[in-house]
């Protein structure tokens, strides 16, 4: 599964000392790395501005996951994720967002990594070096699934 993760999101695809005047500059800032790994046409950044406006994409813990509209499919090339952390925070709509995991999907294989996120974002520890990482490795590891360890119950003595 690591390999899912390696395959969407791209240590190119990371930046992590963004700056960003507020909830659609940091999309525009999203998109545009989306944009530059060739993952979908600059069109697309509207289609996520789109998404935004119509219903947040802000989780909690400071992380929101920007995303197009489904008429924006058609805009995207590869799926592919992209994350901006922005250190001194970003505006999003009275809510303060450190991290941005920006999403280009046409199906559903971004899901994996959006179910590991919540994991991530359900331990606060790991929800806290999301948001402090300062090399794309840690948030490459953090974002990809752990290895669960069996039970006593899925593997009786």
């Amino acid at each position: 599964m690591p390999d899912r993760a390696a395959g969407l999101l791209a240590p190119e695809a990371i930046r992590l000392d963004a700056r960003a005047r507020g909830r659609d500059h940091a999309i525009r800032i999203c998109g545009q790395v989306l944009v530059d790994a060739g993952a979908v046409e600059p069109a697309y950044v509207d289609a996520m501005l789109e998404r935004e406006r119509s219903i947040s994409t802000y989780l909690g813990e400071g992380v929101a996951i920007p995303h197009g509209t489904s008429g924006g499919r058609d805009l995207i090339h590869r799926d592919a994720l992209a994350v901006v952390r922005f250190p001194d925070g970003a505006d999003w709509g009275g809510d303060t967002v450190t991290v941005c995991i920006a999403i280009a999907a046409r199906g559903d294989g971004h899901i994996e990594i959006l179910a590991e996120l919540a994991q991530v974002l359900m331990d606060p520890d790991r929800a806290r070096a999301l948001r402090e990482a300062t090399e794309p490795e840690q948030v490459l590891a953090l974002l990809s699934p752990q290895e669960q360890q069996p039970t006593e119950q899925e593997h009786p003595v």
